[in-house]
């Protein structure tokens, strides 16, 4: 069973400068093989201490605290291997509460990449069935899968470009370079009443899909948004946003399929 370890780190007050000081951060590491000893920057953890029950200290061989859990699904996804243009926690859980993903839902994600999307609904819904024609991409995102304990996964290797063999799915999500190229196909695997999803990091393809989208009678073109998250600090009497925040990563269009032709 995997554990997770965190410290919390230390301030200290310096009267120079009138202020708190960091003197060491929190950290956090995920332990995959308890049968052996762990080895961190402060030290080595010895392998009994990390059978212990959650909530316990323990001390690393340089005198380091860490408080030791058993982590849970969000701990270990943040830590899969990712591509470059793996969707953003804050958009997958948009895609999910605005589509309202749940146990029952059977949902279509194309493409694959490294597979955070399909994994993070997979732990929410019934099904995904998803689409990549990059075999590297797909073999990350299905040993990703793996660590994750998730077997509700099916990968396929093909484009939706040219065919999706699936029907009546919940709903269907491109995160493609030209997903107006897959609606035909999209729109005959949607069950009326499901929903479209489009995932697009740029105007023009935004302008695209839309365009091609309103020539589908099937479809009711919804809304178009974008997800900026800022985080705060918030210390004492020091609260203000913090200079790094994650800013626009694309653009989410949403379509409902509300009849056949």
């Amino acid at each position: 069973m995997p554990r997770l370890l965190i410290s919390k780190g230390k301030k200290t007050y310096v009267e120079e400068l009138k202020r708190e000081v960091t003197v060491l951060k929190p950290k956090e590491y995920t332990v995959h093989d308890t049968s052996k000893d762990f080895s961190t920057t402060y030290g080595v953890i010895a392998k009994k201490d990390l059978k212990k029950k959650d909530g316990s200290k323990i001390q690393t061989s340089m005198h380091k605290e860490f408080i030791i859990l058993t982590p849970g699904f969000s701990d270990t996804f943040r830590r899969l291997k990712k591509t470059p243009q793996a969707i953003m926690l804050k958009d997958a859980g948009i895609i999910a509460a605005e589509t309202g993903i749940g146990k029952e839902s059977t949902v279509l994600d194309a493409g694959t990449g490294s597979g955070w999307l399909s994994c993070y609904l997979a732990h929410i819904c019934k099904k995904v069935v998803t689409y990549d024609i990059n075999q590297e991409f797909q073999d990350v995102a299905k040993k990703n899968a793996d660590i994750l304990g998730l077997t509700n996964i099916s990968f396929k290797k093909g484009s939706v470009y040219e065919k999706i063999s699936e029907k009546n799915m919940d709903v269907i999500i491109l995160d493609l370079p030209e997903p107006w190229r897959a609606l035909p196909h999209a729109v005959n695997a949607i069950k009326i009443g499901g929903w479209l999803v489009s995932y697009s990091p740029s105007v023009p393809q935004v302008q695209s899909f839309c365009n091609t989208a309103r020539a589908h009678e099937e479809i009711l073109l919804g809304k178009t948004i974008e997800i900026v998250e800022r985080s705060w600090k918030v210390e004492g009497d020091a609260v203000h946003p913090k200079s790094i925040s994650i800013g626009h990563t694309a653009f989410i269009t949403f379509c409902r399929k509300i009849t056949t032709t």
